[in-house]
């Protein structure tokens, strides 16, 4: 992933194009209404896959047109109830279009943190700090919600979700995070260290609850891990469950703050 992210745009676009991929194919087959509907369930991914594209092509200057073709799939997902005969046609409705937010909407956001206008000529250039910043945040946040709340966590943070997360958990992870954006204030101090730091404890606060969506989610269908294709991780929402809700937090303070 870093090497991707420290790469070119064009690396970093590849690989967040396969997760977007991975992701919405592992999340529509843990709903059983797509169990036995394979093509729905490839074009849904398809589809999730071409809107990150789409917002990769925008945010490069390229403009809103091939966001058009994305409308199609939406008008797919309506028309397509009508032949399918399925009992509950709104169930599979809010099925479908919650995969495209959940996965693809978030990570299409990543687009426009990764790449802004250029301060001297406008034209969009690729900042790989942010990106770079909003994913080791999280991955402080979790190393040290780990180390602290195994060590002396105590006052669980949400119980009826996720038994371990501990407040104590929560608190040490956010220092770590906090921490770490005064690395990132030092490498760029173009932007103030007081928005470093209100941008770490954004994602942390947001990744938080990332991470407790996506296990109401798993213990809403019963399963313990999303899947198994990251040995160690589970699945691929289990390995990027902060980011879905860490993104677009992280998108509207960097638009607010740093590049209002």
């Amino acid at each position: 992933m870093l090497g991707a992210i420290f790469y070119s745009s064009q690396t970093f676009a590849l690989l967040f194009c396969v997760i977007v991929g991975l992701s919405l194919w592992e999340f529509y087959g843990l709903l059983k209404h797509f169990e036995d509907t394979a093509l729905r369930r490839v074009v849904s991914t398809g589809a999730g896959m071409y809107l990150f594209v789409a917002s990769y092509l925008c945010a490069s200057g390229f403009g809103t047109l091939f966001f058009l073709p994305y409308l199609l799939y939406i008008m797919y997902a309506f028309i397509s109830e009508l032949y399918t005969k399925a009992p509950n046609p709104i169930e599979n409705w809010a099925y479908m279009l919650l995969g495209q937010i959940y996965c693809a909407g978030s990570f299409s956001l990543l687009n426009f943190i990764a790449i802004r206008p250029g301060l001297a000529t406008h034209a969009p250039e690729y900042n790989l700090l942010f990106v770079l910043a909003l994913f080791v945040f999280i991955w402080l946040n979790d190393t040290g919600a780990f180390l602290v709340g195994s060590m002396i966590g105590k006052h669980r943070l949400f119980e009826r979700i996720s038994p371990k997360k501990s407040w104590e958990g929560f608190f040490g992870g956010m220092v770590f995070a906090m921490l770490a954006s005064q690395v990132f204030a030092y490498i760029d101090s173009e932007i103030a260290w007081y928005n470093w730091l209100g941008l770490s404890v954004v994602i942390v606060i947001f990744g938080t609850w990332g991470d407790l969506v996506e296990s109401l989610l798993k213990r809403t269908l019963g399963v313990k891990d999303s899947g198994k294709i990251l040995p160690g991780h589970g699945g691929m929402l289990d390995r990027f469950d902060s980011v879905m809700l860490a993104i677009p937090a992280a998108y509207m303070y960097i638009r607010l703050f740093i590049q209002n």
